[in-house]
């Protein structure tokens, strides 16, 4: 089981929570593979914490669904099913779609620049074909969409749900470059519809922006 060593340790955390978050990440970034065996004593020596925190972040992370643990076997990460992704994707779509209907009340005219310096970081990173990064500033638009409807229930269950779409983004996800720049475009369309508070029309493209690229699932995910 090959273990990064040179990951940078956040500082003021717990060990619970550091051995929590460093194994999120690397289950979620495909560090830890999908179907890999876990091995408590060697997680403990990369991290250097004792089995306890291992444990303890293995129980956590088995009611997140990242991993499976076989009592008296194993522990392995759970595995990815292409057809998931559609399960996953029709309950963010709605919530997402919520969430911009409540922005449109809400938001202010330094949120709609915030929201276009964050577009045209994404249009460039596309342009450069910076594929992971373009992921980053893609979250980063609809997370802060999500922060301005100020409904925590929304972003806690839109955070739940994109923790395992981000692993098919990072495992699977091969988006080409004209379903990137149209996404482009289509954070273009909803800032507009922000800026104007019209609700019905920023919910109905924020569902055609999530919903469009599923059109494409399987060249995406080939």
């Amino acid at each position: 089981m090959p273990i990064p060593t040179d990951y940078s340790s956040p500082v003021r955390l717990s060990a619970k929570e550091r051995t929590l978050g460093q194994l999120q990440k690397w289950i979620i970034d495909g560090t830890l593979q999908p179907g890999e065996k876990l091995i408590d004593s060697e997680l403990s020596e990369a991290l250097g914490v004792s089995r306890t925190p291992i444990r303890e972040a293995f129980q956590l992370l088995e009611v997140q669904g990242l991993i499976q643990t076989f009592p008296g076997k194993e522990t392995r990460v759970t595995t990815l099913e292409k057809e998931d992704i559609i399960k996953l994707y029709a309950p963010l779509t709605v919530l997402q779609a919520l969430a911009a209907e409540l922005a449109c009340e809400l938001i202010q005219q330094e949120n709609i620049e915030q929201l276009r310096s964050i577009n045209a970081s994404f249009s460039d990173s596309v342009n450069k074909e910076q594929l992971y990064e373009a992921m980053e500033y893609d979250e980063e638009f609809h997370e802060t969409i999500l922060h301005v409807a100020n409904n925590q229930h929304i972003l806690t269950f839109c955070s739940s749900l994109q923790m395992h779409i981000r692993r098919y983004k990072y495992i699977f996800f091969k988006r080409p470059n004209w379903e990137s720049q149209a996404a482009a475009d289509d954070h273009e369309a909803i800032i507009n519809a922000l800026a104007a508070r019209d609700a019905v029309e920023a919910s109905r493209l924020m569902k055609h922006n999530l919903i469009r690229p599923l059109a494409h699932l399987d060249s995406m995910l080939s």
